[in-house]
């Protein structure tokens, strides 16, 4: 699966590049997982700040309203019970909820790798040599942005995050950026744009498919001479 690809300064290059096909290649029939994996991302960067007072917690109500007996009306012994205005709140979110979901590593890899294969299907993957600026400056980060015909929502994967590309993106509301190891189902769904650097592209196939690295056979030990086994 060949993808576009560009040079340093944003031209088109001569040769595309070669995605991996474990990786960018999938044929995605069921979008549940990906559907799993974006909700847990949500749950858990969700804020707990939701908390209300239940009836022991609300000011007032420490004298009975009315007596018991005689006045004909229903008894109560607090202003601030749940069913009154101003009382308190039954089965309500104290703040102490957990609605953080786990979701296997296996599982996140396997949704990251379906992102990716969508995406390169639909034509949203770039590659681009590197990612280098002279100068820490926004407006040279969009006119690169622009030789590549990038509009909208734009994730850049840079295997340097360094000060000058931090600095020229945190004014550019529409492009995130990030390292390969970092990548997650969130942003890659949300993006109209995927370029990636062709130094991180080896990154992102090792660290999604680890058997690479696990069934890789070892180097076998250098053979000594029969002097120095002496």
């Amino acid at each position: 699966m060949s993808v576009a690809t560009f040079t340093k300064a944003g031209a088109k290059a001569t040769t595309n590049v070669t995605l991996d096909k474990s990786v960018f290649g999938l044929e995605v029939e069921s979008h549940d997982l990906l559907k799993q994996v974006y909700v847990a991302y949500l749950a858990n960067g969700r804020e707990n700040l939701a908390v209300t007072k239940t009836r022991g917690l609300v000011r007032g109500g420490g004298k009975k309203p009315w007596k018991q007996k005689g006045t004909g009306r229903a008894r109560f012994g607090s202003i601030r019970v749940p069913i009154w205005r101003g009382g308190g709140i039954t089965f309500g979110p104290t703040g102490q909820e957990n609605y953080s979901q786990k979701i296997h590593t296996k599982v996140k890899r396997l949704a990251i790798r379906q992102a990716l294969s969508i995406a390169a299907a639909d034509k949203k993957v770039k590659v681009i040599d590197a990612i280098s600026l002279k100068e820490a400056k926004t407006s040279e980060l969009n006119k690169l942005l622009k030789k590549l015909g990038v509009e909208r929502q734009t994730l850049l994967v840079v295997s340097n995050l360094d000060d000058k590309i931090t600095r020229a993106s945190s004014n550019l509301e529409k492009v995130k950026v990030v390292q390969p190891n970092y990548l997650n189902v969130y942003d890659l769904v949300n993006s109209y744009n995927i370029i990636i650097e062709k130094d991180c592209l080896d990154t992102i196939s090792n660290w999604l498919n680890p058997a690479k690295t696990a069934n890789a056979k070892p180097a076998k030990p250098a053979t000594k001479n029969k002097a120095e086994a002496k």
